[in-house]
Parts: structure tokens; sequence; C-alpha cells
């Protein structure tokens, strides 16, 4: 860094030592446009000293097909939406129109998303006849900033500037030609990245830079008319003088009108929280006392539930009397006893009310007015709220409208517990965004199925294969053409369908017997599917001896279209010599207990001292072994997390100890540093869990990535792996809602990233029928009908192909007319071991691009449901392990 210390304090000082060099250029009528996020503080301060407005200017980067990690080109917003691409990559890549129209599409997506989320519906400012300033805090390769300057350019900026506190010389020389001007506060020879120019270079948070751009909002002059502001009044609802404090954001996508509980208020802070952050996502909200001063101290008013819901009525008057208000889709939020007051109102106003979400609430209290709501309604309510619990039981059976119970688990009645709240916020404001407005990232609903193009469903139907019957082996054959691969991964859209199982069975005999597949791995518990593994391989009994796949959900793997597989698979290794049988491993990461339990058994036969040591180090881990998802909740509290180095310390010492045990028993090695490395990693897992972010959804799917990489390690260089996971796991993450709104990843992904064309990834997917599944977490299996599909989706045009069971080939150069058809972004089913067929939309479907996703999709219109094993076991002799029947 030309071996100077850092130049800036922070992003703002930086701003501001830019703005006095700008201040004196004549500038016309100049705009800023900061790149997100880190520009923004830097544009920011320019705003201020130039009187100018700010805006964004967001820039997503196209990936080259099979390496997304090289930059073929970005999108860069705008009302015209510009494309920019680097030919030499395009030509070297071989992409084409087609995966460039598709890869414009879900950028776009997440374009108009980030874009929602920073401005709250602020409408862009228009550049044209404007001299743009393109800002950033830094300048490392200059291929974001390129890519904005040509978009602003062509949507009629009459004059470019770049401004950035510092980059290197090179990259601003290559600048030249991109931008009429440039303007670097430091050019630096020796370059080692922005941030060592910088005291504080902290990665902004997008709370920080929401409240940086209200800030620039509230400033902005008085004669910049782009958009109204963001309002937020003091207002008094008649004829009771109601007080209340009304927030309306720009463009406001919806209002929300909150009904607080008893001895509670307007200043209610849980309910001040949920509704900043809805304002934060672009909804009005309107925070009311239900009840005068006077009114409020008479105990007796604070129950009066048809009271309460009058003085809702009487709000939805006065907002349907507001100009900037009545055209608003209404939504109402209700915390203990105002949520029966707000079903009791929504009862009665019927169509003006378009959705009702309910915290720790009492929707009970609403009583005879419950079968008449027909807003949909989402009750929240605290896992440890027991008795609260059953009262919304009862309170959902007798409503007939959509609905939705969600329990967020080690919660109490007010969700005073770490994180608690945060949880609710996150449900209430997906499911006013789901029913007030269409979610800002929404790809619009393609027309009917009765209105596609025939010539579009045509080139499906001649793509798409029939199949003959599961048990005909002509099925299994048609799978032949991906036997060269390293990894097959095998999907399901559901954990309980037989016809996935089956399918899936059927393909990885053929597999194993004509392909050299030589192991299976699913999304189970490592213990759990060793205690197969030993069946299947002959292999001896360990102790502890324990009947695999008793925990919820046993019917995923505890079902008869398993015990079939395992039982050929069994019959199959039979006839072959013990190091060329066929191995069965679970990738997930779940039981922790039974995994502590398997580490310790072998360290007790292999190293008694270690074992020892261990049995230490593990009892950290001891109160939560039944409860492992209450290690998260206790996590949060100081000193649980210290945890994390003893079982990472036990990891190390086997690792470390490898060549001396594996002397031994190199395979009961590897059972036991995958034990360790499970436990090691569920303890992150439990942790991250609770935080609710996509990283313990990323780090469960690196557990079972690298899990897999093992098995294949330990197999040996010609080993060949079919897995078995849901599609949630095994599609391409980057080419569904998972990877460009939530930033998570999956196996499959990972899969493409490190074997490249060796992994084939297979979807699996159906129109209707039956399914095993659950209602709640921990609850009974049922057999639930399978809504047929929604006209907008995948599965609708698979069903208008017509064929009982069909395959696509989704691989690039196999069926490309298809894959063209499927290109626009569409919605995709996921049913998991929860479903719940009245708010399917919401809690199924997601959108994703098909022939991305997945290199081939095998579909059953219609299928039933899995039988499950009975849950009952007893212990095993070899005709009953390993599941004890």
């Amino acid at each position: 860094m030309d071996g100077i210390s850092a130049r800036f304090t922070d992003r703002s000082e930086a701003g501001r030592v830019l703005a006095a060099r700008l201040t004196t250029m004549n500038l016309t009528n100049p705009v800023v446009y900061a790149l997100p996020r880190g520009g923004v503080p830097v544009g920011l301060e320019i705003a201020r000293a130039l009187h100018a407005p700010l805006d964004l200017v967001l820039v997503r980067k196209i990936g080259a097909p099979g390496a997304p990690e090289v930059a073929l080109g970005a999108v860069v917003d705008g009302e015209n939406p510009q494309t920019v691409i680097n030919e030499d990559i395009r030509r070297a890549s071989g992409a084409d129109a087609a995966f460039l129209a598709r890869a414009r599409s879900r950028e776009l997506r997440e374009i108009e998303r980030r874009r929602a989320l920073y401005l709250e519906g602020r409408p862009r400012i228009d550049p044209a006849g404007r001299t743009a300033i393109i800002v950033d805090d830094g300048l490392a390769t200059g291929a974001t900033a390129k890519a904005a300057l040509g978009a602003i350019k062509l949507q009629g900026a009459l004059r470019t500037i770049l401004a950035v506190p510092v980059a290197p010389r090179a990259a601003l020389a290559d600048m030249r030609g991109h931008a009429d001007e440039i303007v670097c506060l430091h050019a630096a020879d020796r370059f080692h990245g922005v941030g060592g120019f910088y005291a504080d270079f902290h990665q902004l948070t997008d709370e920080e830079t929401i409240g940086l751009l209200r800030q620039a909002w509230t400033e902005r002059p008085a004669d910049d008319t782009t958009s109204p502001l963001p309002s937020h009044r003091a207002i008094e609802v008649p004829p009771h003088g109601l007080k209340g404090d009304l927030h309306v954001p720009a463009a406001p996508r919806g209002l929300v009108l909150f009904a607080h509980g008893s001895g509670s208020s307007r200043l209610s802070p849980r309910n001040v929280a949920v509704a900043q952050a809805l304002n934060g996502r672009g909804f009005a909200t309107l925070l009311l006392d239900l009840l005068t001063e006077a009114e409020a101290h008479d105990r007796r008013n604070v129950f009066d539930i048809p009271l309460l819901a009058d003085r809702l009525l009487e709000a939805t008057l006065w907002i349907n009397g507001e100009p900037d208000l009545a055209e608003l889709k209404l939504g109402l939020f209700g915390a203990s006893t105002g949520a029966g007051a707000a079903l009791m109102a929504a009862a009665e106003l019927d169509g003006r009310i378009s959705a009702v979400v309910s915290r720790g609430g009492r929707p009970d209290l609403a009583g005879r007015a419950l079968p008449r709501v027909t807003a949909p309604t989402l009750l929240i309510v605290g896992g440890d709220d027991h008795h609260v619990i059953e009262l919304n039981r009862q309170a959902l059976a007798a409503m007939t409208c959509e609905k939705l119970l969600r329990i967020v688990p080690r919660a109490g009645h007010l969700f005073e517990e770490p994180g608690t709240l945060e949880t609710v916020t996150e449900l209430a404001s997906a499911w006013f965004e789901h029913y007030l407005t269409p979610p800002v990232h929404a790809v619009p609903a393609e027309p009917a199925p009765t209105a596609q193009p025939p010539s579009a469903i045509a080139v499906l139907r001649a793509a798409a294969e029939p199949l003959p019957s599961i048990d005909d082996a002509a099925f299994a054959a048609a799978f032949d053409r991906f036997g060269d691969a390293r990894v097959v991964l095998l999907g399901e859209a559901s954990h309980g369908t037989s016809e996935f199982y089956r399918a899936r069975a059927a393909i990885t005999r053929r597999l194993i017997e004509h392909h050299g597949f030589s192991a299976v791995a699913v999304e189970a518990d490592w213990p759990d599917a060793a205690a197969i593994d030993r069946y299947v391989r002959q292999k001896p009994h360990q102790p502890p001896n324990v009947v695999p796949f008793t925990r919820f959900p046993t019917w995923m793997w505890r079902n008869k279209d398993v015990d079939d597989f395992v039982a050929w698979l069994r019959q199959h290794n039979a006839a072959l010599p013990p190091a060329g049988r066929t191995g069965f491993y679970g990738l997930d990461i779940y039981n922790m207990s039974a995994s502590i339990a398997a580490v310790l058994t072998y360290l007790d036969r292999v190293d008694p001292a270690a074992a020892a040591a261990a049995r230490n180090r593990y009892a950290c881990l001891t109160p939560w072994s039944r409860e492992p998802a209450a290690y998260g909740r206790a996590s949060l509290s100081e000193g649980y997390a210290l945890c994390e180095q003893p079982v990472t310390r036990i990891l190390i010492d086997l690792l470390q100890k490898e060549l001396q045990y594996t002397r031994t028993d190199g395979e009961s090695f590897l059972d036991a540093a995958q034990n360790a490395r499970l436990v090691a990693d569920a303890e992150r897992y439990y942790r991250m869990m609770y935080y609710g972010s996509a990283e313990s959804w990323n780090l469960r799917d690196r557990h079972m990535f690298e899990t897999l990489e093992h098995v294949l390690a330990q197999r040996g260089p010609a080993a060949k792996v079919v897995v078995w996971a849901h599609n949630s796991h095994i599609g391409d993450a980057r080419f569904t809602d998972m990877g460009t709104e939530r930033g998570e990843l999956n196996i499959g992904q990972l899969c493409r990233e490190r074997f490249g064309r060796g992994a084939v990834l297979i979807g699996f997917g159906t129109d209707t029928g039956t399914v095993a599944a659950a209602s709640e977490w921990d609850a009974p299996m049922e057999i639930k009908a399978v809504r047929p599909s929604r006209a907008d989706s995948y599965e609708a045009l698979c069903h208008q192909i017509g064929h009982e069971r069909f395959l696509l080939d989704l691989r690039e150069g196999h069926q490309d007319a298809a894959r063209r058809v499927l290109g626009p972004p569409r919605l995709e089913r996921y049913i998991g071991v929860i479903y719940r067929p009245e708010t399917e939309r919401w809690s199924h479907y997601a959108y994703s691009t098909l022939p991305d996703q997945y290199d081939a999709f095998l579909w059953f219109d219609k299928t039933n449901a899995v039988t499950p094993m009975p849950s009952r076991v007893h212990g095993g002799d070899d005709e009953t392990y390993p599941f004890g029947l």
C-alpha cells in the first residue's frame, strides 16, 4: 500500500474529502449514484455537499456457463436495464442467446428485490441531461464501475464522472474512455485491497445502508421533486380521538393496522419493532391506541373484544377517507387480546382486509366470528407458551380461510428471548408481502395452461421421453446415459412419495450393476445410515446396537420402499468380496447423540486413554444430547459456546492419529472420524440455527458435501456415488430463490463446482396424488392429498404434456428447444416432511430456472404416499436387523 498508513478514518471521511474536490468543478444538475453497499456513505457526503439527490446504481454479475466465478457480463438497473457483455469471454465460454436471456432475467429479479429493500419503492432518478457522478468506496478491478458507467451513459447522462477515494493506478488507466472524467484521491502503485486505506472498513449491513439513504431523503434540497418523501405523522381517529402513529414510506406497498394487547398501547416496544421492520420493506403502518385514556383505566375494557373490534372498524373508516391510504390493501396485526379483536374486525370488514397476523394472540376470543374470517391468517405462538398454543390450535380448527400456525421454538408469550421477536418479524413480513402485494422479486405469473402457446407444449411433448413402469427394466435403462458420471444426484419433490423412492432404487440398482457405482449416500444421519451399511455389507454389529431412524420423521427412511432396496443391496453384496461391496452412507448432521456414542465406542476399543479425554470434552454437550436444538437456545447465553473448542479438539486429535488408528481398521476410523465431524458441525449448526440466517442451511449442506468427499476418498480414486436427497438440496441453488434471494447454497451446486460435468443432477416432480407428511414438526404422520399444481408452475407445464411418466434431458445440446421453453423462471413446488396444502403457494412454491437447476427432470403425473414401517421395534437378530421388525 505504498508503505503508508490508512488515509481515511472511515468511508464518510473519504466522502467529505471527495466532495471538497467535486465542489470545485462546474457540474450541471448533478445526481449522485452510489454502488451499494460501500459506496453509500461516500455518496451521502457528496450529495450533501453538492445539494444533489442520491440514488443507487445496482449491478449484478453474469457468470460464464460452468464457471460462474468468471464474469461474462453484468446487468445494470434502470428504466431500461442494460446488459454489458464481455464478448471475448462470451465466445470462449460458448454462452448463447438463451443462456444470456435466462441469466439476465434472474439477475434483474435480484436487482428489483434489492432496490425495493434499499429504496422502499422510490422511483429511479433519470440521469438524462444531468451530470451523473458514480461513487464507490474504492476501485479494485473496475468491472462493476465500467458496467455502471456504460448503463448510465446509455440512459442519456449529459456527463459521467467516476468518483472514488482510492484505486490502483493500472485500473484507473483502464477506466479512461468509460467515464468522461475520473476523480480519485489516491492512485496506488502497490495495491493490496481497498480496505487497507481505511482505519474502519467494516462491511455495512442492509440496516446501515437503509439508514444512510433515509438521511439523504430527509436532507434533500427543496427543489428536488424526484419523488415523494416518506411521511411520519401523529393522527387522531374520530369519533373518540384515538391517538395513532402513522408511517407512510414513499410508494407504499400496503398498510398494516396494529391492534395491541391488554395493558399495552400504540407504544408497545414489540409492536413498534415489527412496524419499523415493515416500514423498511415498504409498508405503511398505523400503531393505534384502541382505548381513550379514560377508558384504559377500566380493566374491563381491555378485555372487551367487541369494543376493541369496533375501534378497528372506526380506524378502517378513517383510512378509507384518506386519499393517500384509501387504495392500499389493508392488513391487521394483532397481539394478545388484540388478535381476537383483529379477527372479529376482519370478519366484519370481509373483503377490505387482505391478511391478518397474530403474535402471541388469543384468536379464540373472536369466538363465533372465526368461521366468517376470509382473510388469510397467520397465527404465531411461542413454543413455551403451551396454554396459548392449544387455544390457537382450537381457533385454527374453527377457521375456514387460508390459515397457518407457526410455533417459534423456545419463545415465551412476549417473545422476549433473544432472536425470537426477529423470527416473528420475518414471518409477519413475508405473510404481508405475499398477501398485500406481490413480492417485489416475483416474476409475473405465466398465463394459465389453456393460454400456453400450443407450440411450446408441442416442443416439450416432443422432448419428453415416455417411460414404462418403474418395475420394467427399460425404466432404469433410460438413465444409462448418465453412467459415466462420478456423482449422480437423485432428487425428490417430497419426503413421502413412494414413486420417488422406488424410482431412485431402480436407477441406483442399474448404476451399481452396469456402471460401477459403489456407494449410496443419502440425506440421512451418518450413525443411522451406518447401521444399514453394516447390514448390507454383512459386517458385525457394533455397540451401541441402536435401531436406526426412530426419530421424527421416521417414515422418511423407515418405509417399505427403502426396506426393499436395503434387502436387495444386502443380497447383491453377498455375492461379492468384502472390498467390492456397495456401501450405504448418511450425509446429514442431526443425530448428534448417536455420533458421540459412536466416537466413544471406537476410542474405547483402539485408545482407552483418548476415550477418557473425549468423554470429558463431550460432557459439555451432555445436557443437550436428547434435545440438541435446545443447545442453540442456551448458546445465546455466555458460556455454552465454549463447547465449540472441546468437540473440535476431539476431531483434531482423531485426525492427528489417523495413521496409527487406520493400521487396525481404516473403515472403522472413517466412521469414527465422520461421527466426530458431525458432532463438531452439529454444535455450530444448532448455534447458527437460532439466528435464522442462511448460515445454518449452508453449514448443513457444506457438511453433506464434505461427507460425500470423504466417502469418495475412502472408497478410492475410481469410486462413483449415487446421492439421494430432496430437490432443494440437489438442484443447483444458484438458479433458485434459495441462491438469488437468500444467499443459500446446496450440495448440488457444490458438486457442480467440484466435479463439473462429472456431476449429474436429476430433479423429480409430480402434479397430484397423496403424500406422507406432518402438519407441524414432531407431529404425527398423515396421508395428505397433494393439490393439483398451480397454473404458473413448472409442474403445470409437465402435466400438460400428458404422459403418465417421462424423462426430460435438460443438458445443453440435447433438447435445446425445450430448454428455451423452460428458460423463463417459474414456480416450482417443494414438499418436505411438513405439508400445508392450505398455504401451499406461500409454504411450498419458489421461483427457479428448471433447465439450469437440473441436468434432467423425472416426472410422475400422479403419485402415492410411502407405506411407513411400524414405529415399534424389537431387538434384532439378523432376520430383523437393521429395522428390528
